[in-house]
């Protein structure tokens, strides 16, 4: 400051030559690089001194003829790494990928390692400075390493790496911030069958472990759905006691009521029994009476009249019974009386009723004139009957209506009386 004090007040602040000043020689350091201003002798840490001094993340003035301004780049650089057949421990050739990122030192006395020795050199040259140094400790930390152990293990071998590669790396005066392995591969496929096993046996392990676990799921499951049944039955037999006994309170509660409702109702049947039993015996009575008034007294009427046209039947026949015996009686005598005739008569009253069935089935015929002739006296016959006829015209006599009138009055004086 006594420095940028002292140019100031010799050239000034508003003349030409201190603008030249403050553009030229006054430089601005940003924080991700560091100003080696070469020429002056400055104390650093360890108690010695250097001929330059250092300004990171601030602003200074050059001086004039004393010193030389440079810029260090404090950025990360990118390292793609590859070592070809780098060979590990038991004579196998490896081929390792890996990515670095590093930067240069920007805190002492690291710091001062970079400026003597990547002072002045292009970003490239010390990308490749680090990338030789970065692939021989690869290679050195690789002899020291199986196979299995560098593709088993890819954390533990950056690990080496990196704590192999610290001091070479502090010795240029470079940090290493991360360092990562892609790839590891092997020309005789070495690895392959190595992976090839190991995935065999993550296989079978995974198998086994899966088996397991499903196993112990389903053994887990079956547990689970027990004790679920268990509290499932536990609760349901506590929700069936509970309701069976709010059923026995409810019961319990409602005897009392049911008993006097059926009482109830009982009693009312049996009072309309009683009532029906006492309707029903009048209508008994009812019934009776109009029984014996429409049945029985007619039908005992019927009897009596029965009985007496019975016993007036009875009468009758007893004595047309008797009229009749009497009768025979009598015929017997009549019979006894008639003597050879008897049976004659006989047989004219019992030709009497046959002829009158006789002449019923005969239809009726007007004869306004019957003449009888004696069949003896053929040739006579006509003569006599055209003679009676004239008769009867001339004189009005009908000779044989007369002649028949004597012969029926002849005949009663000779029929025997006729027996009831």
């Amino acid at each position: 400051m006594e420095i940028i004090a002292l140019l100031v007040g010799i050239f000034g602040t508003g003349t030409a030559a201190g603008w030249w000043v403050i553009r030229n020689l006054y430089y601005i350091c940003q924080p991700s690089e560091v100003l080696i201003f070469a020429g002056s002798r400055t104390a650093v840490i360890d108690n010695r001194s250097v001929g330059y001094r250092l300004v990171k993340g601030g602003s200074s003035i050059q001086i004039p003829l004393l010193e030389k301004t440079f810029r260090m780049d404090l950025t990360n650089m990118i390292i793609e790494l590859k070592v070809s057949n780098g060979y590990s421990k038991g004579g196998i050739p490896l081929t390792v990928e890996g990515v670095a990122n590093i930067k240069i030192a920007g805190e002492e006395p690291t710091i001062h390692n970079a400026i003597e020795r990547l002072l002045g050199k292009t970003r490239q040259d010390i990308e490749q400075l680090a990338k030789e140094t970065l692939e021989g400790n690869l290679r050195g930390v690789l002899a020291n390493l199986t196979p299995e152990q560098v593709n088993e293990d890819k954390i533990t071998f950056a690990k080496t790496l990196l704590e192999e590669a610290e001091d070479d790396l502090e010795k240029l005066g470079l940090i290493l911030d991360n360092l990562q392995i892609k790839n590891i591969f092997d020309e005789v496929r070495y690895l392959d069958s190595i992976g090839r096993k190991q995935q065999a046996e993550l296989l079978r392990d995974a198998r086994i472990a899966e088996a397991k676990a499903k196993a112990e799921a389903v053994i887990k499951t079956s547990e689970n759905n027990r004790i679920t049944k268990l509290r499932q039955i536990d609760r349901d037999l506590e929700i069936a006691k509970a309701d069976a006994e709010r059923r026995v309170r409810d019961a319990l509660t409602k005897r009392t009521a049911m008993i006097a409702e059926v009482e109830a109702v009982v009693n009312a049947q049996v009072a309309k029994v009683q009532a029906e039993v006492a309707v029903q015996t009048e209508r008994i009575k009812q019934v009776e009476n109009q029984l014996q008034a429409d049945v029985v007294a007619p039908a005992e009427a019927e009897c009596q009249k029965a009985i007496a046209k019975a016993k007036g039947d009875a009468s009758r026949i007893v004595e047309e019974g008797k009229a009749q015996a009497a009768g025979t009686l009598r015929l017997a005598e009549s019979w006894q009386n008639a003597g050879t005739s008897a049976r004659e008569i006989f047989i004219f009253q019992k030709l009497e009723p046959l002829l009158k069935m006789l002449a019923a089935g005969v239809p009726e015929v007007q004869v306004q004139n019957l003449t009888v002739i004696d069949a003896t006296d053929g040739n006579n016959v006509p003569k006599i009957a055209s003679f009676v006829e004239q008769l009867r015209q001339t004189t009005g006599i009908d000779v044989t209506k007369v002649i028949n009138q004597l012969n029926s009055e002849g005949n009663n004086l000779k029929k025997p009386p006729k027996i009831g």
